[in-house]
């Protein structure tokens, strides 16, 4: 905590806070706070009491207050997904989304997806969006158009190379249609399989099931686009093995098929002209093996890979993750040009197409849906995730008070809390920053420790 080091670059405010900080008396209390919650960098203040007693007998065996803490206040973490937001937070939620997508592929039991999964047809599959004008890019070994060959981190990659004539009012409305698209998607694959084996959708629907986890992805021109595991069950489900005739190219075939069919129609408005969104033609869909048999599409992979987008959004294109209210924001929060002109696209829509909400979603380039989803029946649900995350700490914690174990509900607990504020000091902040980079060395001292080494791909 008083690591001089640490505290050489420190602003003379932040020094100040971190300081009263470490000689207040509550100091050890409000560092084991933010260690619980992994250092999280906007935690949410609670006021209340709890109060456990005996169910049978109604004998107080514990009770609790936060009148007995420093400020009177209990810590929790945020819960954000954003990792531009909250770290920590996105952190265990690219950890549930992890488990989420790969029970769906190899299977487990405690999250209601048996081992035989891994027998089923699946694939990992790419939607993008249509071109909305020529880009800076980096198209293998050729130059860009601009003929530069750009390096990696190249500013200048996905932005238009003459931005008076990109589309960008397409772009966004596209966008902001991005979920319909995926919506109709759906509607069409199981409608262009049941054509592929020669049945009635009703017939296709009794034999088989399809089922998928997805997330979105923004690329570098701001354009979302839709990652998925696409994967063939019976009719029962994961517990069900698919049809004989329900096979990988089956799949394969439809998922093209019923992306070429989607259209959206968007009505003209003022100086707006009618539009018909499509899929982009880049349509990319890989069959996932068993174990990786070999392929490059493995099941860690994929399960890696959907992790680390399920915590990022339209920031990592250079805009903001918050709500933008004006164009005057853009020059005061210093976004790039060519978010710029996405959002103030959105913007100037707003009043051509006040249903589809763009100015809500403006720091979003205009895509206004959730940016991971799975179909019932694909696995486990991030709810019943954390519930047994919940679950494990609750037994902790009646184990170290003494409590009986509560699995026959032995006793009842009574709780009542209060909103009393969020987020920390500057000197909170930097201890959160430090705890928060502390927890994960060690995890990553862990991680090499368990494979030897070599890392994989999810960087949760």
């Amino acid at each position: 905590m008083t690591d001089t080091a640490t505290m050489a670059g420190l602003d003379p405010a932040t020094l100040a806070d971190v300081l009263r900080l470490a000689g207040s008396p509550g100091f050890d209390r409000i560092q084991d706070q933010i260690r619980r919650t992994g250092g999280c960098s906007d935690p949410i203040h609670l006021q209340g009491s709890t109060v456990t007693r005996d169910a049978a007998t109604g004998l107080m065996l514990h009770c609790y207050s936060t009148e007995t803490e420093p400020g009177g206040r209990l810590r929790v973490a945020c819960g954000n997904r954003r990792a531009s937001r909250c770290p920590s937070c996105a952190w265990t939620y690219a950890g549930d989304t992890y488990h989420l997508i790969r029970a769906g592929l190899v299977g487990d039991p405690a999250k209601g997806t048996p081992e035989t999964i891994r027998d089923h047809p699946r694939v990992f599959a790419t939607l993008t969006a249509p071109s909305f004008g020529p880009v800076h890019n980096r198209p293998g070994n050729r130059p860009c158009r601009c003929g530069t060959h750009h390096t990696e981190d190249a500013p200048e990659l996905g932005t238009p190379l003459d931005p008076d004539t990109y589309d960008y009012e397409g772009a966004v409305l596209w966008n902001n249609h991005a979920s319909d698209l995926w919506r109709y998607f759906t509607i069409y694959l199981r409608r262009e399989i049941a054509k592929r084996a020669g049945l009635t959708q009703k017939d296709a629907k009794e034999q088989s099931r399809v089922s998928f986890g997805k997330v979105a992805e923004y690329q570098k021109r701001g354009a979302v686009h839709f990652h998925a595991v696409i994967r063939f069950d019976g009719p029962g489900g994961p517990d069900d093995p698919p049809p004989a005739w329900a096979t990988l190219d089956l799949l394969t075939d439809s998922i093209h098929a019923a992306a070429a069919r989607v259209e959206v129609d968007v009505p003209p408005s003022g100086d707006q002209p009618a539009r018909t969104l499509r899929w982009g033609t880049q349509v990319d869909v890989r069959p996932i093996r068993a174990f990786g048999d070999g392929e490059d599409i493995t099941e860690q992979a994929v399960a890696s890979y959907v992790a680390k987008y399920a915590t990022k959004a339209a920031e990592t294109t250079g805009t903001v993750d918050r709500r933008i209210g004006s164009k005057e924001a853009l020059v005061l929060l210093g976004v790039a040009d060519h978010p710029a002109r996405l959002i103030a696209a959105c913007l100037d829509l707003h009043a051509l197409y006040p249903d589809r909400k763009l100015r809500n979603w403006a720091h979003m380039l205009g895509f206004r849906g959730h940016f991971s989803t799975k179909s019932r029946s694909y696995s486990t649900t991030l709810g019943a995730l954390r519930q047994t995350r919940a679950d494990y700490r609750a037994a902790q914690q009646r184990a170290a008070l003494g409590l009986p174990d509560d699995e026959e509900a032995t006793t009842l607990t009574l709780a009542h809390w209060t909103y009393a504020g969020h987020g920390h000091t500057p000197g909170e902040s930097w201890l959160a920053a430090n705890i928060r980079r502390d927890i994960q060395h060690n995890r990553e001292i862990a991680r090499e420790e368990l494979t030897g080494g070599v890392l994989d791909e999810h960087e949760r």
